[in-house]
């Protein structure tokens, strides 16, 4: 729901009320949407003349000889067409955004890594000044892997905007709320949310409760879609009703504005006369969207033994490789433990996938110390991890009682591609040097007695 205390500038579309105020419910859905009565053409999408003298104008996610089932796309209709909000552009630096390929030849990836949160900035900070890129991984020029930043959001862009012509961008906040105005709508998010930003979509960020913290995981490879249950049949996880896309919204403003673009790796910017937030009207199914995280429903074993995590899985981007995925994200929320005769935590393991998680809020299950919300860890491809010798010895000797994880969200970023560090995750970032130490003491226990447990 829209929060009147901080009115928009931009004239929106009506729409229903109750929970779904401003939204439409769906994932992946062909959405129709109009500010303006009439402004949305039926039954045609290019007529020899659109109503109020608006321009037809489509925006493309995939290929247009995508299959129909992954063809993404939505037809806008707009005060002035895009090349209006396109000017000459000037290279500017973005010192702490970075993409992959980064590999710098000072910093030691191979490693476990935790880190604490990185702190707020007296400095103002916008969403471009205040991203702090932690990981890349993959090549952004050939459009695979992604990269892992920590934003500090203090200020608002005003007639300043951005879009992203390397990546979709996935937003978790953990401390603030943020406003994303977009060319197809506004979307609100605060923690325990998520907002999903197509790649090529323009919008302004404002500050409504600062200052901001979160994370963002940029997909440059396919979009991020909901995995497939396979067995787990129809329900549970993530409900595709619960995923929000805005409503049409617009404003027509001649003021001095700024458009930045990240397009392969480096920053531009471009001046010009007046607002780019102008569609007036759209359908497709190429938007932005919003999921509450308390709606995901985790699925898990009922009577012995540890599902591998995959099972808590909410949004997934295919690779080229069927089964192994671009990016994974995953969600640790509450939920009940009820296995028998089982070690309930994550258990020790090497993985091919690289995976950096992050701390929404409470206390994680196998990291009972140290990992507090708004931190960071990072465990590269195949080097071991797992708990620390506290949470195994309290899981080995618990009463196996049905025990509820509470007060407890946390999630991860996996990726096939091994994930580099940068320079400011290795040196500027409150990187934990003693994290390694938390595996020391964990004793040796082998007896080779039989029947010893």
């Amino acid at each position: 729901m829209k929060d009147l205390a901080h009115p928009t500038r931009m004239q929106v579309a009506p729409s229903l009320e109750g929970p779904n105020e401003g939204y439409m419910p769906g994932f992946g859905n062909d959405y129709e949407t109009e500010v303006l009565p009439g402004a949305l053409p039926q039954g045609m999408n290019s007529p020899q003349k659109c109503n109020y003298g608006l321009y037809g104008e489509q925006l493309s996610g995939t290929a247009f000889t995508a299959p129909s089932h992954q063809n993404e796309r939505t037809w806008c209709y707009r005060i002035r067409p895009s090349v209006k909000h396109s000017h000459r552009y000037t290279k500017i630096d973005v010192p702490y955004w970075k993409s992959a390929p980064n590999v710098d030849p000072d910093v030691i990836s191979l490693g476990q890594y935790r880190w604490d949160p990185v702190p707020h900035s007296e400095d103002a900070l916008t969403w471009i000044s205040g991203m702090r890129t932690m990981t890349t991984a993959g090549d952004v020029n050939t459009q695979v892997g992604m990269a892992t930043h920590t934003y500090l959001v203090n200020t608002s862009m005003e007639d300043d905007y951005f879009f992203s012509a390397d990546s979709e961008m996935l937003v978790v906040p953990q401390e603030g709320v943020l406003r994303f105005s977009t060319e197809l709508g506004i979307i609100d998010v605060e923690p325990k949310e998520i907002a999903i930003l197509p790649r090529g979509l323009l919008y302004r960020v404002e500050v409504l409760e600062g200052p901001a913290r979160g994370f963002v995981c940029e997909n440059y490879g396919q979009k991020f879609e909901l995995p497939g249950r396979g067995p787990i049949g129809a329900n549970c996880m993530a409900n595709p009703r619960d995923f929000k896309a805005p409503v049409a919204a617009y404003e027509d403003r001649e003021v001095p504005s700024t458009v930045t673009v990240k397009w392969c790796g480096q920053f531009h910017k471009t001046e010009i006369a007046q607002s780019p937030l102008d569609v007036v009207a759209w359908h497709g199914n190429y938007a932005p969207v919003k999921y509450d995280l308390r709606t995901y429903c985790p699925v898990g074993a009922i009577l012995f033994d540890h599902p591998d995590p995959s099972i808590f899985t909410v949004l997934t981007a295919p690779s080229g490789q069927p089964g192994t995925a671009n990016i994974d994200f995953v969600l640790f929320r509450e939920r009940w433990m009820v296995a028998e005769d089982t070690f309930r935590p994550p258990w020790y393991h090497k993985n091919i996938m690289s995976e950096l998680m992050g701390n929404i809020y409470g206390q994680y299950d196998a990291k009972p110390q140290g990992f507090i919300p708004g931190g960071m860890s990072l465990h590269n491809m195949m080097l071991p991890h797992g708990p620390d010798k506290n949470a195994f010895e309290s899981a080995s000797n618990a009463d196996l009682t049905a025990e509820k994880l509470d007060n407890t969200m946390s999630f991860m970023f996996e990726t096939r591609f091994p994930q580099h560090l940068t320079g400011f995750a290795a040196s500027e970032a409150p990187l934990q040097d003693d994290y390694i130490d938390c595996w020391v003491d964990i004793e040796k226990k082998f007896d080779g007695t039989p029947g010893k447990k």
